[in-house]
């Protein structure tokens, strides 16, 4: 396949380099993405970089993962206006295996073909390096005059703001430059990939290659994944979309995902998967007829989902969906482990009963109106069980005499408890 073709038509190119094409059409090419370990867990912001090293793979060339944890250290001063904060170097290795692990299930890093892909970690040179070594080997070859006309320099500089910039984040673009030259000298890498906001940093890599050892090389970024609303891509209520399940779990993972606008969805859908133009052209076609069916929102979801985590987990999602959006029983409740459990519920009205009085038996009329008052009294709890409107764990519950204790409970401390067809509320134990 010819990468800057798929790139293209996927919406994936937002600059390039004069050449790269041409580069990547006439030879086998290793180009780099930089991802910062900041965290031991990659979220979606970072699935844009990570699907252009994928199809870069499956193009036939050899994709670089290069964590930034010197640069990490210091802070980019693209669009960010904090530095960093030092990670100690334990932290550091710790991040680094969690990333590989995740990137596995992106990148081949087993193969034995040339292309096989390659991890690596610019503190494993950058700190071998003095101050006197890198201002004399690095920052001769690249004026302040060259580094100032950067936009992500520019702009922090005369910002409103007037915080301006720390001499350590002004040397960032210094110290990426030199991994592009490092990837360039032991690794023949010739190109490197980020998003738009890297541009300048990316280029200046380039130019540093060019000075000093007279080569030649290349550049391409993708946009800046936003959507259609103008709201922050990523970014929810709670926080990031993780891909560790132990931090966002595969049922929230693949709700995001299926709650995406239509516009969204029809552009997400060519970025993050690897189906084929015509298969997206006809599923986008599909969802028109019948848009009400979320068929596009579905496929993207599905897709996505079985990528980060796997087929069964996929499955786990989608019956943990109906619990709220469709026909469930209380044996699809129970086989749900907490983390999605209560990524399901969340948001529900949540009510605290000491787990001693759960555990010695409480009147359901005691428990639903004096201990939680999720019913406002006792005669509208009688008049809700009367007309088979109280659900107890997804069961429909009529025995006003029952006495409700720790065999109700869900993964041990929770109790479900549903008023009519949508109005649900949580009883935890402690």
């Amino acid at each position: 396949m010819n990468f800057v073709k798929e790139m293209e038509w996927r919406g994936m190119i937002q600059d390039i380099m004069p050449g790269t094409e041409n580069l990547l059409n006439k030879e086998f090419v290793t180009a780099y993405v930089g991802i910062d370990p900041t965290a031991d867990s990659l979220h979606i912001g970072h699935l844009v970089s990570i699907m252009i090293l994928k199809h870069l793979q499956l193009c036939g060339h050899r994709p670089i993962v290069l964590l930034g944890g010197a640069t990490g250290m210091i802070g980019d001063p693209s669009g960010k206006s904090q530095e960093r904060n030092l990670l100690d170097e334990a932290t550091l290795r710790h991040n680094q295996e969690a990333i590989k692990n995740q990137l596995s299930k992106f990148l081949d890093f087993n193969t034995d073909k040339e292309n096989k892909a390659k991890l690596v970690n610019n503190y494993d040179w950058m700190s071998k390096f003095t101050f006197l070594e890198f201002i004399r080997d690095v920052g001769k070859h690249l004026t302040v005059n060259y580094m100032m006309s950067k936009d992500s320099v520019r702009k922090r500089i005369t910002g409103e703001d007037k915080s301006g910039m720390s001499f350590t984040e002004f040397t960032y673009q210094l110290v990426q430059g030199y991994d592009f030259l490092h990837l360039y000298n032991n690794y023949d890498c010739k190109l490197q990939m980020g998003g738009s906001d890297q541009w300048g940093n990316i280029t200046t890599g380039a130019e540093l290659i060019r000075r000093k050892v007279g080569g030649e090389a290349f550049a391409l970024t993708c946009p800046l994944i936003t959507k259609a609303d103008g709201g922050k891509f990523g970014k929810t209520e709670s926080g990031n979309i993780w891909l560790n399940p132990e931090r966002t779990s595969p049922y929230a993972f693949y709700q995001f995902w299926l709650n995406v606008s239509d516009e969204d969805a029809a552009k997400y859908i060519k970025i993050f998967t690897i189906l084929d133009k015509n298969t997206i052209d006809a599923i986008v076609e599909e969802h028109k007829q019948t848009p009400n069916l979320r068929i596009l929102q579905k496929r993207l979801a599905e897709e996505i989902t079985i990528m980060v985590h796997s087929k069964e987990e996929l499955q786990t999602a989608i019956e943990a969906s109906k619990i709220l959006f469709g026909k469930s029983t209380s044996d699809n409740l129970k086989k749900l482990d907490e983390l999605t459990f209560t990524s399901v519920f969340e948001g529900v009205p949540m009510y605290e009963v000491n787990r001693s009085d759960i555990e010695a038996g409480i009147n359901i009329f005691d428990l639903l109106t004096d201990y939680t008052g999720i019913f406002s009294s006792k005669g509208e709890l009688r008049r809700t069980i009367q007309g088979n409107g109280l659900s107890i764990n997804k069961d429909k519950y009529s025995d006003i005499d029952e006495t409700i204790n720790s065999s109700y409970l869900l993964n041990n401390k929770y109790i479900l408890i549903q008023k009519g067809k949508k109005n649900y509320f949580l009883i935890l134990t402690k």
